[in-house]
């Protein structure tokens, strides 16, 4: 019975801190949900600090509302909280660790850790996300067949998803000595990304909005891919080359050693 006992601790461990980042996940969405600019205050203060120092523009705070720009004309409101990147990144990092100590358990230290790593990653990425969408409102930028709300959409998709692609990326090199798995480095944060971005609202009946719902779940799946074919084309390129590269270098070395023999018994011939 000892024996069963301390080969199941690990897996339950396991198991409940899976179940743990679940219910920390569900529970800050369903905060989220509710949630009016007054209780998000902890997440819309900072990162309008960050903006105003980029931008050089000065916001206001209005109750239910939101930070509103000086002249009005630009709000940081409740949808602009950047919590469902929090979620997701907070998921990510969490799942990640879960998944290489798979039914060993982890430290449960990393949990809150993940967490407070997470927020800070959201607060550069929801910055870089508004300041952005500001410098393409003052420079009237426009897109041939995009709407100014589908041009935001799309670039708060790129945003959101390059900054939890370089999160994955810098993890797995700073814990990892060994040669990435390109393929692999680019699918987990992606999965993650929509099982947040589409499965969620799969699940809470968002697709009975009709048609704004299926255009908003087209830009999720289809813009990610635009960022990661090409990466995964040019990692695929460049083990080719590094392949051909090798060929080359043990054809020559053969090449070599196969003359030096040849001109060692032609040595031994003639004496």
């Amino acid at each position: 019975m000892t024996y069963i006992t301390a080969r199941s601790k690990p897996k339950l461990t396991w198991s409940a801190q899976l179940v743990l980042v679940g219910l920390c996940a569900l529970a800050l969405k369903s905060y989220y949900s509710t949630a009016t600019a007054d209780d998000l205050i902890w997440i819309l203060r900072p990162t309008t600090a960050l903006v105003e120092l980029l931008s050089g523009q000065h916001f206001e705070f209005e109750s239910y509302a939101g930070y509103m720009s000086s002249d009005r004309r630009f709000v940081i409101a409740v949808p602009c909280a950047g919590v469902n990147f929090l979620i997701t990144a907070f998921l990510m990092l969490a799942l990640r660790r879960l998944w290489r100590e798979r039914f060993r358990g982890i430290c449960w230290r990393y949990i809150p850790f993940a967490g407070v790593l997470a927020y800070l990653v959201t607060l550069i990425a929801n910055t870089t996300r508004i300041w952005l969408a500001l410098e393409l409102r003052a420079r009237a930028v426009a897109i041939s067949g995009l709407t100014n709300n589908q041009l935001h959409r799309v670039e708060g998709i790129v945003v959101y998803f390059t900054f939890l692609l370089l999160l994955f990326v810098l993890l797995e090199r700073f814990e990892s000595t060994q040669r990435l798995n390109f393929a692999r480095v680019l699918l987990f944060p992606l999965v993650v990304y929509y099982a947040m971005a589409l499965g969620v609202p799969l699940l809470n009946g968002s697709f009975h909005r009709g048609s704004a719902f299926w255009e908003h779940a087209i830009y999720v799946l289809a813009v990610p891919l635009v960022i990661i074919v090409p990466l995964l084309f040019y990692e695929r390129t460049k083990n080719m080359i590094d392949s051909i590269r090798g060929q080359n270098y043990y054809a020559a070395r053969w090449k070599r050693s196969l003359n030096l023999f040849r001109l060692t018994s032609s040595w031994s011939n003639r004496h």
